[in-house]
């Protein structure tokens, strides 16, 4: 059963839920801005992304109050000083990062409110927050006001002058995900840690072009036991492998009097290991049998 929604025909709070909910995990921009008086603004949005690296572009967007419409304290900053530092959250930060949404009156610091350490910039006016894994000087380039209805946004459009890195999260000179233990917005209160368990590798078919799921066996694409994200893991292999291959990977499998089913789940139990060769091999024995 689907339910279909016209935008136009709900609340704007029940559509902010609606599209809040369902397009999670977010990252967040943690912008620190002043205003033409130099007090300084720290405030979490999760309407964010980097949308170039050459130029390198980030957006983010502070909408209006969904209450009284209001335009948010970065919104005014940026137009006074067309400048931002976006600050990276990760685990370590969060409940600060949090305090630091409270609509405060304007002028109040919340870096002094949630407890966060001021250090200053290199090229920009707004200070970065010293706590923050990676931090990005930014020039505004442009401000695209969508709307002056309540929750409509604001597209902060921010160039990357400069890049401030901790040491401590890098490996080898790269930034390292596992280290770096970010966090993502979801909808209501909720957030997502992303780390252990909750990370995965998926190898990415750019630099190969896989089969795709098509050019699988039948037997294979319509299978009981198979996923869909098994298909896809399958048809990202570049080719399907010989009698040879076939023969040389089942060597250490014990299959005798094994079914077609206790085989798929045996395949698939390999290929959620990472052997997608090995996993491949072992279907495609199934379909010979």
């Amino acid at each position: 059963m689907i339910q279909t929604i016209d935008p136009n025909q709900i609340s704007q709070p029940d559509l902010h839920n609606i599209l809040l909910t369902a397009v999670a995990p977010r990252p967040i921009c943690f912008a620190s801005t002043v205003d033409k008086h130099g007090n300084v603004n720290l405030s979490p949005f999760s309407f964010f992304n980097v949308f170039s690296s050459n130029p390198p572009i980030m957006i983010f967007s502070p909408a209006r109050s969904g209450r009284d419409n209001s335009t948010k304290h970065t919104h005014q900053n940026v137009k006074e000083v067309p400048e931002v530092v976006i600050n990276i959250v990760n685990q370590g930060i969060v409940e600060q990062m949090s305090l630091s949404s409270t609509a405060y009156d304007k002028g109040v610091n919340e870096f002094v409110k949630a407890g966060f350490t001021q250090v200053p910039s290199k090229t920009v006016s707004p200070p970065r927050v010293g706590e923050a894994p990676v931090s990005f000087e930014c020039s505004v380039e442009d401000v695209i006001e969508l709307a002056q209805t309540p929750g409509a946004g604001n597209l902060i459009l921010a160039k990357v002058k400069l890049i401030h890195i901790n040491e401590e999260y890098l490996t080898d000179g790269l930034l390292d995900t596992q280290k770096l233990d970010l966090v993502g917005r979801m909808g209501g209160s909720w957030y997502v840690h992303a780390n252990g368990s909750a990370l995965f590798e998926i190898p990415k078919p750019i630099r190969t072009k896989g089969i795709g799921v098509d050019a699988l066996p039948q037997g294979i694409r319509q299978s009981e036991v198979l996923t869909g994200n098994n298909l896809g893991r399958l048809g990202n292999l570049e080719r399907l492998p010989s009698k040879e291959e076939i023969m040389e990977s089942l060597q250490d499998l014990e299959l005798e009097d094994a079914s077609k089913n206790e085989i798929h789940k045996m395949a698939q139990q390999i290929l959620e290991e990472g052997k997608t060769e090995k996993a491949m091999a072992l279907l495609m024995h199934a379909e010979m049998l």
